[in-house]
């Protein structure tokens, strides 16, 4: 089941002396975090009053953190945003919605287990699966053929060395 709200950074520090915040996302960018008129810290709404990129993290303005010490008081805490105010385009999805998803052999229908970590090193996200055997897959189209979060499984077609062993 696809969670109302999903965690997309961390306020890590404050940011001068009027009550910004600074906030490391965890997005494919910083923009994306931007674009949201309310970010909910703790559970608890907060207006978005401004937001700006600054060297890759966000630097955002909230409704009531008036200054340093109210800046200070959410140091630490994990920003959500609501899923229903995000606008992906076709074929995005957010990593969370992947977790516990089947992946399935393209050649013969196989299980051969299901997500349970995604790796996000520089080049391209990694998927890790567990099934009799704890896996690995670059999540790059010569691997990961379909993507269908909505009925929660993936398709892939892995090159030997690759397959766990299915066999009993």
């Amino acid at each position: 089941m696809k969670q109302p709200f999903l965690e997309t950074g961390k306020i890590v520090n404050t940011h001068g002396i009027h009550g910004e915040v600074k906030i490391v996302p965890w997005a494919d960018s910083p923009d994306f975090l931007c674009r949201f008129k309310t970010l909910y810290v703790d559970g608890s709404p907060y207006e978005v009053r401004s937001a700006y990129v600054h060297k890759s993290n966000v630097i955002a303005r909230l409704a009531g953190v008036d200054s340093i010490d109210d800046a200070i008081a959410l140091k630490e805490k994990v920003v959500s945003i609501a899923r229903a105010e995000a606008q992906l385009e076709p074929g995005q999805f957010f990593l969370t919605d992947l977790m516990g998803c089947q992946v399935r052999d393209a050649d013969t229908g196989t299980v051969l287990g299901e997500i349970v970590d995604i790796l996000t090193p520089p080049a391209n996200n990694v998927y890790v699966v567990r099934g009799r055997q704890e896996f690995m897959i670059p999540a790059v189209p010569e691997f990961v053929l379909e993507t269908n979060v909505d009925e929660g499984y993936l398709t892939v077609r892995l090159i030997e060395g690759m397959m766990p062993d299915v066999q009993d």
